[in-house]
């Protein structure tokens, strides 16, 4: 089964990426992946604040998850796999799609103000040559509806 990969983060354009994920997964009979990486820097400190600090993360960020989840398995009847991983985002997501072969398409959430369209779309753009997968980004203003008659 061909699993669509999305980055979970506390970013507004992460939202129209999920939905794109699921919508697509749901109408191609696939799968959905979320990532979600924590940076090693979060935790550098005493090793027992450390622990307590990267026990706090995985609640919230299983948390976070569960709000889409439930989403996905109730509207779309896709059932998503979390996927946690510690360090430099880019290097994880490119590690998670060599190690899961079912994984086809990346799905990433662009910004929309004038920052740009995101640390993550910036740096895989520029790679996106030698990705041994699609990427697909999803506006982040892109509108539910229009974001459902396109998927």
């Amino acid at each position: 089964m061909r699993k669509f990969l999305v980055v979970l983060d506390d970013s507004r354009e992460c939202l129209n990426a999920m939905r794109f994920a699921a919508l697509r997964a749901a109408h191609t009979s696939g799968g959905v992946t979320i990532l979600s990486v924590v940076p090693p820097e979060e935790f550098q400190t005493w090793m027992g604040v450390a622990d307590l600090m990267r026990a706090e993360a995985r609640e919230r960020i299983e948390a976070h998850f569960e709000v889409f989840a439930k989403w996905m398995r109730d509207k779309q009847g896709v059932n998503p796999e979390l996927v946690i991983r510690e360090g430099d985002p880019v290097a994880e997501i490119l590690a998670l799609v060599k190690a899961d072969t079912d994984i086809g398409v990346l799905v990433l959430g662009a910004g929309s103000d004038k920052s740009g369209p995101g640390p993550l779309v910036t740096a895989l753009s520029r790679s996106s040559g030698s990705l041994p997968i699609p990427v697909t980004i999803v506006p982040g203003d892109l509108s539910k509806e229009r974001l459902e008659s396109i998927t």
